[in-house]
C-alpha cells in the first residue's frame, strides 16, 4: 500500500484532501534528514575568531586607505597639521588679548605679530653673532685645516705631501665626473625649497583663518555627524583640543631646556657663538632626532675649530648628556604627564613615528597618540550622553558655506 502512495498522491484524479493525506503519511513514514548547516557544524570559538576576522581586516583596509591618502597629500597634511599644532600654542594667547578687551581683529593680528617677532628675533640674533664672528670663525677654520694636514704627515698615518695632494686631487676629479648627480641634488632642493615655501604659506594662512574662525569650522565639522553623534564628537574633540594645547606647552618648555643646557656647556667651556648654538637648539629642537643632530654637531664643530679635540669630545659629552634627558626623562616624564599618556607609550610612539613617516612621523606621533587616547577615553566613558545633541552652527557668511542662509521676513 505505501508503494503506491507516491503515484496515488501524483495522480491528478485523486481528490486533493487524499493526496494531502497521502503525501504526509508518506513523510511520516520516511522522514527527509536535514543537513546542518556549516556554522553550527563549527566550533564556538572558530566563529568567533572568524567575526572578528573579517571585521579587523575592514577596519585595516579603512586605515590603509587613509594613510595611503595622507601619503599622497602630505604636502597638504603635514602644513596643516603644523598650523594645528601653532595655533593650539597661540589661541590662548589670543584668547587672554580679547578677555582683557582688546579688539578681536587686534588681538588676532598681535598674536601673529608676536609669532613673526619671536621668531624672526631669534633666527636674527643667531645669524648677526655669526656673521659678526665670521672672520675668526674662518681663519680659526684655516688654522684648524692646517693642523690636521700637518697630523697627517707627523701623526701615526705618516703621510707625503704627494699622497695628501693626490688624495685631494683624487676627490676633486671624483667630484667633477659625478657633476650631473650634484646637479641633480641641486635641481632637488630647489624643488624641495618650492615645497617648502608652499606649505609655510600654506601654515600661515591656516593659522590666521584658524584663529579667526576656529570654532565656526569645528562646528561644520561637527554637523557632518549624524545628530545623536554630535554631543560626542563635540566633546571628544574639545577634550583633545585642550590635550594638543598642554602637548605644545610643554615642547617649548622641553626645547628650552635642551637650549640652556647646550648652551650653559658651550659657555662654561668658553666657546663663540653661545647664543647661535642656544638659538638653534630650540629651533631645533622641535624637530625630533635630525634637528638635535645637526644643531649638536654644530656645538661640537664649534668646539674643535676653536678649543681642539678635547673641548670637542667634552662638547659632545654634553650634547649627548642633553639629548638623553631629554629623550628618557623629560619627553616620558613632563610630556607624559602633560599629555596623559604613559611614558613607555611616548617612547613607542616617537620609534613608531620615526619608522612609518620619518621626521614628520616623530613630529606628529605624540599629539596624535594623546588626543587619540584622550577623545577615545571621553567617547567610552558616555559622559556625553547627558549632553543634548546640538549642533553648532556657523555664523551668517562664513565662507565654507556652500548653501546661502535664507531670511525669513515677517508677513
Amino acid at each position: 500500500m505505501a508503494e503506491s502512495d507516491a503515484p496515488a498522491a501524483q495522480n491528478p484524479s485523486v481528490p486533493p484532501a487524499r493526496a494531502r493525506f497521502l503525501k504526509r503519511r508518506r513523510d511520516l513514514q520516511h522522514p527527509v534528514q536535514e543537513v546542518a548547516p556549516v556554522d553550527a557544524s563549527l566550533p564556538h570559538g572558530v566563529r568567533l575568531a572568524g567575526a572578528w576576522s573579517w571585521r579587523l581586516l575592514v577596519i585595516g583596509a579603512v586605515i590603509a586607505v587613509v594613510v595611503f591618502l595622507i601619503v599622497q597629500l602630505r604636502l597638504i597634511v603635514v602644513p596643516v597639521l603644523v598650523a594645528v599644532l601653532l595655533a593650539a600654542l597661540l589661541v590662548p594667547f589670543k584668547d587672554v588679548l580679547v578677555r582683557h578687551r582688546w579688539p578681536r581683529w587686534l588681538a588676532i593680528v598681535a598674536t601673529l605679530l608676536t609669532l613673526v617677532v619671536v621668531v624672526g628675533g631669534l633666527f636674527y640674533v643667531a645669524i648677526w653673532q655669526v656673521t659678526r664672528e665670521s672672520h675668526d670663525l674662518q681663519t680659526q677654520s684655516v688654522a684648524a685645516f692646517g693642523q690636521f694636514r700637518s697630523w697627517l704627515t707627523t701623526g701615526p698615518l705618516g703621510l707625503t705631501e704627494a699622497q695628501i695632494d693626490g688624495a685631494f686631487q683624487s676627490l676633486w676629479s671624483s667630484l667633477q665626473q659625478d657633476s650631473q648627480v650634484y646637479i641633480s641634488g641641486a635641481l632637488s632642493i630647489g624643488s624641495t625649497l618650492g615645497h617648502v615655501l608652499t606649505g609655510a604659506l600654506l601654515t600661515v594662512f591656516s593659522v590666521l583663518f584658524i584663529l579667526i574662525d576656529g570654532r565656526s569650522i569645528w562646528g561644520w565639522i561637527v554637523r557632518i555627524f549624524p545628530k545623536n553623534a554630535r554631543a560626542a564628537v563635540d566633546g571628544a574633540g574639545q577634550a583633545g583640543w585642550l590635550t594638543l594645547r598642554n602637548f605644545a606647552k610643554v615642547q617649548v618648555l622641553v626645547a628650552s631646556i635642551d637650549a640652556l643646557g647646550i648652551g650653559l656647556g658651550a659657555f662654561f667651556l668658553g666657546l663663540p657663538l653661545v647664543l647661535p648654538i642656544a638659538v638653534l637648539v630650540f629651533l631645533g629642537s622641535f624637530i625630533p632626532i635630525v634637528g638635535a643632530v645637526l644643531t649638536g654637531a654644530l656645538a661640537v664643530f664649534v668646539a674643535l675649530i676653536f678649543k681642539g679635540w678635547v673641548f670637542a669630545l667634552i662638547m659632545l659629552a654634553v650634547v649627548l648628556l642633553v639629548q638623553q634627558i631629554e629623550g628618557h626623562v623629560l619627553q616620558p616624564l613632563i610630556m607624559g604627564t602633560a599629555v596623559k599618556v604613559h611614558p613607555l607609550a611616548v617612547v613607542l610612539a616617537v620609534a613608531a613615528g620615526s619608522l612609518l613617516a620619518g621626521i614628520p612621523g616623530a613630529l606628529f606621533a605624540v599629539p596624535f597618540v594623546a588626543v587619540l587616547n584622550v577623545m577615545v577615553h571621553y567617547v567610552s566613558s558616555g559622559v556625553w550622553r547627558s549632553r543634548p545633541p546640538e549642533a553648532t552652527a556657523a555664523p551668517e557668511g562664513a565662507i565654507w558655506e556652500t548653501v546661502p542662509r535664507v531670511r525669513r521676513t515677517r508677513a
